[in-house]
């Protein structure tokens, strides 16, 4: 059984799964930690009862990075054998094939915000604290931060964050699009909640389909990016969802459709 890292369901969000952190006081991400994040991923993935996923690390803190304790002692040649071990763990959440929503309280710090950026949607608290201090220790962001990040908020200012590892308020994250909605605090998991479940009922093969066009297609150039686009959305005129949506269109206009998720 996980002991840091759990998949929840609520019978009041049907089809929204929740992978809670829970290792305090600050949710450091050890070892464990991302093996528990990896396998609660793979579950998410596989589950037809979850449509999409909340990421959440309670009320007070989302996580304040990767655990330090565990790395000081190692050598350059320990650290190459688990490097990649590690970004896979950090960016767990960016291999769920669903809509996915990262709500932050508190800090998300270093391997923290590595984490968070794997979802498809950020939401934070006013008084949350987002940062990649990792040059502060001597090193860089290597759970996929410098990666990410770049992509999200453009290299200028991923390069502000890793250059000086300093935090960033929640208004100045929602100004440069680190996060998506800013609520108060005790709203964050609410809010998540609320966005995860407008996916509950969706076409969920056309959902992952138009997550794996997106992603995709940004790694690597627009004329191969629109081959990705033209197969996936020919692969999905094989689907029940794709005859039952517009079979609905016809008869009763759009968004009236029961989708079966196949």
């Amino acid at each position: 059984m996980p002991e840091f890292v759990t998949l929840e369901t609520a019978a009041d969000h049907p089809g929204v799964g929740t992978i809670k952190l829970h290792r305090p006081p600050m949710n450091a991400l050890n070892r464990q930690v991302q093996d528990e994040l990896v396998a609660a991923a793979h579950e998410a993935n596989m589950r037809d009862d979850i449509k999409a996923v909340v990421v959440y690390g309670g009320p007070k803190v989302f996580a304040a990075g990767a655990d330090i304790k565990e790395m000081v002692d190692m050598s350059a040649a320990d650290m190459t054998k688990v490097a990649r071990t590690l970004q896979r763990g950090l960016g767990a959440i960016s291999e769920i094939t669903k809509p996915t929503v990262a709500a932050i309280t508190g800090y998300a710090l270093g391997g923290g915000l590595e984490v968070a950026l794997g979802a498809d949607r950020r939401i934070a608290g006013d008084n949350a604290k987002l940062g990649v201090p990792e040059i502060l220790l001597g090193v860089i962001p290597g759970g996929g931060g410098t990666q990410r990040l770049a992509r999200l908020v453009g290299p200028a200012r991923a390069k502000d964050m890793v250059f000086t590892g300093r935090f960033v308020g929640a208004e100045e994250a929602l100004a440069i699009g680190l996060v998506d909605e800013v609520v108060a605090p005790d709203e964050v998991y609410n809010a998540a909640l609320a966005w995860a479940g407008k996916f509950a009922g969706g076409a969920a093969v056309a959902l992952a389909a138009a997550k794996a066009a997106i992603d995709e297609g940004l790694d690597t150039d627009l004329e191969t990016g629109l081959k990705i686009e033209a197969h996936l959305f020919a692969s999905l005129f094989a689907t029940d969802d794709r005859a039952i949506g517009m079979a609905s269109f016809i008869e009763n206009g759009p968004g009236k459709a029961e989708f079966t998720g196949k």
